[in-house]
């Protein structure tokens, strides 16, 4: 009779065969209604599922992100049910789990309007209501082909001719709804209580633009009301920071279709550029790189050399000139090992680190472009280091400094790690993986933080740390990155002269590493998370100076001459307009100071200052008010964080 280990190392016999089911009931009840499916021997199965022999048994809730992608599963089916009832020609193909959600492909003859999605979420509430029990089947190919055949599902029929004959075909039926699927699924539609239609848009069958097209239906799941009404808030909120939207009401940049996935910077959004810019120059100069600069046209042999051509050909804009092909370079480490290659390097010359904010392109699909986040163009916060193996472990641990502070100024605090080591097919020895390897984890260690290990991700060239940071609304953007290359130097002859000659010439470990990732995609972040309210630093205005009347023009325009030359991005607003307009619009503009003049400021040779927040900080004079621009710009965006 089955001994059941459950995962706190306790364990329960029982004296006859048992559901995951009744293993929960025997724990508490509590836990037997929260549950969603169960977990044997570390597989997912359904809490029906018999245990008849010893093993390991773990429930899963809706809390658990394994329950809650059961959930979402299962509402996609929910939905494919709805859909049926309601639309009975419509036909049903594949509905995946995705991120924060779902969506399930239908084939109808007319788009599906958003009155349509009313209605399916709300039969989708009533047949949840209604607790039809989902039970699993299993069938054979000719007898599910001859089924699906019956209901007039020709997609399911082809989706189940593709499958390997020699595997078993599952099915789960809910009231008159059966479709195929692995599973597992929550017991019952009563178990789906907090759901959400979000769109519907285009899809191809299969995903191939040569088949024909078909609906796609998004919704979002969750375990409860709060948490839907959570996600739903940071929708919401998502939508109102959307860098596009923020973008063109602040006048930041544009985009265009006679330059798909490039940027066109506005003034004020290359103010921003600008500014990270020279603050990463400062930065990188402090820490010992040197800048250069490198071709954007570059020879197909060099990148033949790299490898790159033979991996990443069909990504690059390509050229011809003499009958010779060129690329548009997609990525700077070649012309890096080129710089370095110029000179014969000692170890003395280690470490050797090179830094370009080099301009890249690539050939990304059409739909996969979205805004600044995902561009043809860009710039990366390139660097690469050259040294010996037993300098990664301080190199690493300087960039991790560098990093850190980088992204507190830019008012980042939480940092997500992940380690990726050596995949099964690698170039270089199991000696050089396991000394980067250790170097790298050691790295993190001493920056006593938490972090993840993905076993086998790295790249075939070496191990990688990759630097994530998480913005106001709990999302993750994956930014920085450290990667460790056996391959590059030696592909592009790259050498040194070691402490002992008679070694002979060495080749150098390549460090790639980045901290912003792309210039685009980090101001997108930026303008996201700030919702366009940069902190001082930063802002592509950071004082408006406003005259109530024409008598105080002069003294506005001299008061921004002044703030002009102690180095700040100062406006003079000196139309005929009233100053409560003028305030409004600035504001609206996200300016962070507001300076009104007025007969009295003129004559006390002072500033009215206001903050876009709407504070008014009274009446101060120039050398005051310089004074508190200059401690907030010095405190870069901690000062925000901190008020």
């Amino acid at each position: 009779m089955p001994v059941v280990t459950l995962p706190d190392g306790s364990q329960r016999e029982f004296d006859h065969p048992v559901t995951v089911e009744q293993v929960a009931r025997s724990i508490g009840t509590g836990l037997a209604k929260a549950a969603v499916v169960g977990k044997v021997d570390g597989s997912l199965v359904d809490l029906s599922h018999t245990i008849d022999r010893d093993a390991e048994v773990a429930i899963v809730t809706g809390k658990d992100q394994e329950g809650l992608e059961v959930i979402r599963h299962s509402t996609a089916h929910l939905m494919a049910q709805a859909v049926k009832e309601l639309f009975p020609e419509a036909q049903v193909t594949i509905g995946p789990v995705i991120e924060d959600g779902f969506y399930y492909d239908f084939r109808y003859d007319r788009a599906f309007t958003p009155e349509d999605l009313e209605k399916i979420e709300k039969r989708m509430e009533e047949l949840a209501q209604e607790d039809f029990t989902i039970e699993r089947s299993v069938m054979e190919r000719d007898d599910a082909v001859r089924l699906f055949e019956r209901m007039g599902e020709e997609y399911k029929v082809r989706i189940i001719q593709d499958i390997p004959s020699n595997q078993p075909l599952s099915f789960y039926k809910q009231g008159e709804f059966i479709d195929l699927c692995r599973g597992p699924h929550v017991p019952s539609t009563g178990k789906l209580k907090a759901f959400k239609l979000t769109k519907v848009a285009g899809a191809y069958w299969r995903g191939d633009t040569s088949n024909e097209q078909l609906q796609r239906i998004y919704g979002t799941a969750w375990p409860d009301k709060k948490s839907l009404k959570a996600h739903l808030h940071r929708i919401e909120e998502a939508e109102k920071r959307d860098h596009r939207k923020v973008g063109k009401k602040l006048s930041l940049f544009h985009m265009q279709d006679e330059a798909p996935g490039m940027v066109f910077w506005h003034p004020k959004g290359w103010a921003v550029y600008q500014e990270i810019e020279q603050y990463l120059r400062k930065q990188l100069n402090r820490h010992g790189y040197q800048e250069i600069r490198t071709p954007q046209v570059v020879s197909r042999t060099l990148w033949e050399r790299s490898g790159h051509w033979e991996k990443f050909a069909d990504d690059m804009f390509t050229t011809e000139s003499e009958k010779n092909d060129f690329a548009i370079k997609p990525m700077n480490c070649p012309c890096h090992v080129q710089v370095y290659n110029q000179g014969l390097k000692s170890y003395k010359d280690l470490p050797l680190r090179l830094s370009e904010f080099g301009s890249c392109h690539r050939n990304e699909a059409s739909g996969a472009l979205h805004g600044l986040m995902r561009v043809r163009g860009f710039t990366q916060d390139d660097a690469h280091i050259f040294c010996e193996e037993s300098q990664i472990q301080d190199e690493v641990s300087a960039f991790m400094d560098l990093l850190h502070e980088v992204y507190r100024d830019f008012g980042f605090r939480e940092i997500h790690y992940k380690l990726s080591t050596r995949p099964e097919k690698r170039v270089g020895s199991d000696d050089s993986w396991d000394k980067s390897e250790k170097a790298l984890e050691e790295a993190l260690n001493r920056q006593g933080v938490d972090w993840e290990l993905l076993p086998g991700e790295g790249a075939f060239y070496g191990p990688k740390i990759e630097f994530s940071l998480k913005d106001c609304l709990g999302r993750v953007w994956q930014c920085g990155t450290i990667q460790v290359d056996f391959s590059m130097p030696g592909r592009l002859g790259a050498e040194y002269v070691p402490r002992d000659q008679e070694q002979g010439r060495q080749v150098p470990v390549m460090l790639h590493r980045a901290i912003l990732g792309s210039f685009e995609r980090f101001i997108g972040i930026l303008i996201e998370e700030y919702e366009g309210a940069f902190p001082l630093w930063l802002a592509p205005v950071q004082v408006s100076v406003l005259n109530i009347t024409d008598n105080q023009a002069d003294y506005a325009r001299n008061i921004a001459t002044k703030l002009e030359e102690s180095g700040y991005r100062a406006h003079a607003d000196l139309r005929n307009e009233k100053i409560g307009f003028k305030i409004r619009e600035h504001t609206i503009d996200k300016v962070p100071y507001l300076a009104v003049v007025g007969d009295k400021e003129v004559e006390n040779g002072q500033v009215a200052v206001r903050t876009r927040r709407g504070e008014d900080l009274g009446s101060m004079t120039m050398e005051h008010f310089l004074q508190l621009l200059d401690s907030e710009s010095k405190r870069k965006s901690r000062v925000e964080t901190e008020t």
